[in-house]
């Protein structure tokens, strides 16, 4: 059986999957198989996916049922001891298994692994920014601590043992938007996180992606499932707020006051950063000039985001 299972879900990747895969392809560790699950693509990413013939590539094709259900097909097929996902418009480093591999030896009793990433904008790759002090090559962390700016867990950008899997669950399939950020909750809150300061993984950034767009945030469904274990547990309830953040400035950028406000009513403000107080506070016309501005900073290289 392979060490890794890689799963990339594929949904209109045309332009981007066959970099994909020679990522994957060009790693210098070579244990590994490689589970494409098509997610009912209507351009020609099946045909870029087939131009490739390599027996670690098991290629699946089935109808649109969302990113969610995807991976978690995935999973069902994967035959490693360690899982890793890859978005279709990601890339990872050549020596993105090997060092995985590296540390995964070093430390067997830890079962969830991440790297640093960085951000391809138009212009110039940038280097995501953590709250984690930097001591050692790597530092094992808590998941909430470690993710009060950019999420330590990264989709393409983690190794994960199966049994994590089995213990947590896999991709809940009722949540469409943020489905990979309410996992790396549910994992946070049993595991902890080794984060490898080596950035081995690059994040395309796409201002037209569905990550991007203003109605991207944390549903109603997946607050209300956290509500009672957040009041037993602070450091939960303060990631959760900063979900609660970004979804009310998307809310106001998309009028929806209403349920804006319910979501406001419920953060403990107590919980943010000063900034982020006079942001809330801040009216629809404002915030979409700092949008743009953030836009034009990602571009240039001079930031990634305006809701962390």
């Amino acid at each position: 059986m392979p060490f890794f299972s890689i799963i990339i879900p594929v949904f209109n990747k045309e332009p981007f999957v066959k970099k994909t895969l020679k990522s994957v392809l060009n790693q210098s560790f070579t244990d590994f198989e490689i589970i494409i699950v098509n997610d009912g693509s209507t351009d020609e990413s099946e045909a870029k996916i087939l131009s490739y013939n390599d027996p670690r590539i098991h290629y699946f094709s089935k109808l649109n049922e969302g990113v969610a259900i995807a991976r978690n097909f995935g999973i069902e097929k994967a035959q490693g001891e360690f899982i890793c996902f890859l978005d279709a418009d990601d890339f990872w480093h050549p020596t993105f298994l090997s060092t995985m591999h590296s540390y995964i030896q070093k430390l067997p009793e830890q079962k969830v692994f991440a790297t640093a990433i960085e951000i391809e904008t138009n212009k110039k790759s940038i280097t995501a920014q953590y709250s984690i002090p930097k001591i050692s090559y790597f530092e094992i962390v808590n998941f909430f601590d470690a993710s009060q700016k950019e999420c330590v867990l990264w989709t393409s950008s983690i190794a994960i043992h199966k049994s994590v899997l089995r213990t947590v669950g896999n991709f809940d399939p009722i949540i469409k938007k943020c489905e990979d950020t309410e996992l790396w909750i549910r994992i946070g809150l049993n595991y902890p996180i080794v984060f490898i300061w080596e950035i081995l993984a690059k994040y395309v950034y796409d201002e037209s992606s569905i990550s991007r767009q203003w109605n991207y945030f944390f549903e109603p469904y997946t607050f209300n499932k956290y509500a009672l274990l957040e009041k037993q547990n602070p450091k939960l309830k303060q990631y959760i707020d900063l979900n609660r953040f970004a979804a009310v400035i998307k809310c106001k950028l998309l009028s929806n006051y209403k349920l804006a406000e319910e979501i406001y009513s419920t953060i403990d403000l107590k919980s943010l950063p000063w900034k982020k107080r006079i942001l809330l506070k801040m009216p629809a016309i404002i915030l979409k000039i700092l949008i743009q501005f953030q836009k034009f900073t990602t571009n240039i290289g001079l930031g990634n985001s305006v809701f962390r």
